[in-house]
């Protein structure tokens, strides 16, 4: 069973068709259902279940995990696409950003992904396996003034995988995390950033060539896949 929270139309439906071939059930779980009957659609052959919940809120985390672990049983993987940041406090230069500016971003990328784990580790820990995916940002890794106040959470969101990663490897629990530096084709984030003029240019990246990448990282527990169209090193 594969949960995959903060589903969108790029990445996070890329994920669950990939773990769908491989005989996994899925489990999707958004902000809002006016997607869901879509998702299921595309996801035909696949066993898929949809769920509301927001995934920034500990609360409907956990309660929405309960109903999934009781609609399909126990969850074995799960996957956490941060919610899109710059649609809550923006990006903001880091010249310019005080701590409060830092603290919203987050909490909308570092406590949500750090409440998951609170919620399924003990379980999995329990049962010496499982795996927690999540996708980062490549500013969390090189510097990249252009996303200014993301860069500090999206450092810490990788390190916290990376160091999760070490210290539950030999427990049979598996951490990774996907570094994407790139507009994800198909996804929100690129139908909007591709409205508008930014004053600069943003490669783009195919959600399905990095769900590959997210199996390769789940089946041979590797703890980090970099996508960089970034043109940044």
């Amino acid at each position: 069973m594969l949960a995959v929270l903060g589903v969108g139309p790029g990445l996070g439906l890329s994920i669950a068709h990939r773990f769908g071939r491989e005989g996994f059930t899925t489990a999707l779980v958004s902000r809002t259902d006016a997607r869901h009957a879509g998702y299921r659609a595309s996801l035909a052959g696949i066993d898929s279940l949809t769920y509301t919940a927001d995934v920034t809120d500990p609360d409907q985390v956990r309660a929405v995990l309960g109903r999934i672990k009781a609609d399909a049983g126990e969850i074995d993987t799960v996957y956490f696409g941060p919610a899109d940041a710059t649609a809550g406090p923006g990006i903001t230069p880091l010249t310019e950003a005080g701590a409060g500016t830092l603290r919203a971003t987050f909490d909308s990328i570092v406590a949500p992904a750090a409440n998951l784990v609170e919620a399924v580790l003990p379980g999995f820990r329990e049962r010496g396996s499982g795996s927690l995916l999540f996708a980062g940002g490549l500013s969390g890794k090189h510097p990249m003034p252009m996303l200014g106040s993301l860069a500090p959470a999206s450092a810490a969101l990788r390190m916290y995988v990376l160091t999760l990663h070490a210290a539950l490897r030999e427990e049979g629990v598996h951490a990774g995390i996907l570094t994407i530096g790139g507009l994800i084709e198909r996804g929100d984030i690129h139908r909007v950033f591709t409205a508008q003029d930014h004053g600069f240019t943003v490669g783009t990246l195919d959600p399905d060539d990095i769900a590959d990448r997210a199996w390769q990282l789940h089946t041979e527990r590797e703890a980090e896949a970099e996508f960089n169209a970034m043109a940044v090193a």
